[in-house]
């Protein structure tokens, strides 16, 4: 009977042992070589991405991302804004069709020179 007693005593330490070992995250190695230290990063995501209220704010997130086309910038689908045709066009914004460009360079290069 003290047998019988003793082994169901150790059965219930060793689930007591295995619960309290189920509850805690798992640890994470940190290696060094030389004085380098390299954390398991993937070990630490899966620490972080436990959050209960990451999967809600993943969501909101990708629900902000689909923004309805109508309602995005003109720079994101590639429209002309004021300030592109302004920074194109030069000086000769709102007075020319034709944009401002550089006086064509007159001389050689020494590069060419040596020919």
């Amino acid at each position: 009977m003290k047998h019988l007693s003793n082994l169901a005593a150790g059965v219930l330490l060793m689930t007591g042992l295995s619960l309290a070992q189920a509850e805690q995250p798992p640890s994470c190695v940190e290696v060094t070589v030389g004085s380098y230290k390299a954390p398991d990063y993937n070990c630490l995501s899966q620490q972080m991405g436990n959050n209960p209220e990451g999967a809600v704010a993943a969501q909101k997130n990708q629900q902000s991302m689909n923004v309805p086309i109508n309602k995005r910038p003109p720079h994101q689908l590639g429209l002309a804004t004021p300030a592109a045709t302004s920074t194109r066009m030069g000086n000769t914004f709102g007075t020319s069709v034709k944009p401002q460009r550089p006086a064509p360079a007159t001389g050689t290069s020494p590069l060419l020179n040596g020919r």
